[in-house]
């Protein structure tokens, strides 16, 4: 049974939280303030804390910085803030405190269930995968394809406009990586850097990957993070030194104006410059929140664009080949 902690000074909404959780099998624990939320947790760790910002004395802000004091950042306890302020700069606020998500005021049952839910699956799909990689970089010498499939599906299950992205990224990475020349066994583990590029996205609260307009400055530095957190997870797999090279570097620009390092050339590894071509590849030829798949004919011109500037010219080349090649348009998301 979930667990769940409600902190509100409002009796008439931990009634109401507590009601709904209540009645879809969860374990609901009531308390009216953020003091008493951290006497609690000194002997206790439930599975999720949904949190009021607007309290007297210590407010949700206030509390979560505590908490993050008290229960240290190695395995946090997840949080989602509860409040009836629409403000853009509340959210951005605690996004970067480390929120997992926001739920409005009044609450709406549906909203509120699904949002739980959700929460505290992703948080067992982390805790599982920091699990995973720790087994398999004690007890084995390679992580078999299976397990790297289906963790690649459990970060493209992230973004709800970008179903299969991670599995198509890694095929146009295998088929440049061919055609360049590579052996089997080396296009076998670009395919494998391909599928977990992105896995550092694990660590980036729903909200902001899939919110549909703009991105605001803290959330898109919360974005640009998933690099570092991606080579964070993958080094530790010292049996595959170089699979985290892809997580870190693939957003890199050949002109030195990427992220997160800055690094330009071939000073970038040379795995990375092939999948940041798919990468970007895939992007345009996939549905986002705000706009479809493009016409092929644009994404080309993105490509030549892009050519010594943002990709390395000889895959740029090799993407610019299959394209010519593909020409009834059936490399896209479908």
């Amino acid at each position: 049974m979930d667990w769940i902690v409600v902190v509100d000074d409002d009796v008439m909404n931990l009634k109401m939280a507590g009601k709904i959780l209540s009645r879809n099998g969860m374990r609901v624990t009531a308390l009216k303030s953020g003091t008493a939320l951290l006497e609690y947790l000194r002997g206790n760790r439930p599975d999720l804390i949904l949190l009021d910002i607007k309290m007297p004395g210590l407010d949700g802000f206030a509390t979560l910085e505590r908490l993050k004091e008290q229960t240290g950042s190695a395995d946090p306890l997840p949080v989602i803030f509860l409040t009836a302020d629409d403000s853009r700069d509340s959210e951005s606020r605690g996004l970067a405190m480390g929120a997992m998500d926001f739920i409005r005021k009044p609450l709406v049952p549906e909203v509120l269930t699904l949002r739980v839910r959700h929460t505290i699956d992703l948080v067992r799909l982390r805790r599982n995968l920091a699990a995973e990689v720790e087994r398999q970089s004690r007890e084995i010498q390679s992580l078999s394809m299976h397990v790297v499939q289906t963790l690649a599906a459990a970060i493209d299950a992230k973004d709800t406009y970008t179903n299969g992205h991670s599995g198509r990224v890694a095929e146009y990475s295998r088929e440049i990586a061919r055609r360049y020349g590579y052996s089997r066994e080396a296009q076998d583990e670009i395919y494998m850097m391909g599928l977990l590029h992105d896995v550092g996205k694990i660590g980036v609260p729903d909200a902001v990957i899939n919110k549909p307009g703009r991105l605001t400055e803290e959330e898109f530095a919360l974005i640009r993070k998933h690099p570092v957190q991606g080579h964070r997870i993958l080094s530790q797999i010292t049996e595959m030194p170089r699979l985290s090279a892809g997580a870190r570097w693939h957003h890199e620009r050949f002109d030195g104006r990427g992220y997160p390092d800055g690094l330009a050339g071939h000073d970038i590894m040379e795995e990375a410059r092939i999948i940041a071509v798919a990468d970007v590849y895939d992007a345009m030829t996939s549905n986002r929140s705000y706009r479809g798949i493009l016409p092929q004919s644009r994404v080309r011109e993105e490509i030549v664009r892009g050519r010594s500037t943002q990709f390395d010219p000889a895959f740029a080349d090799i993407m610019l080949e299959i394209i010519d090649e593909d020409r009834e348009y059936r490399l896209h998301e479908h």
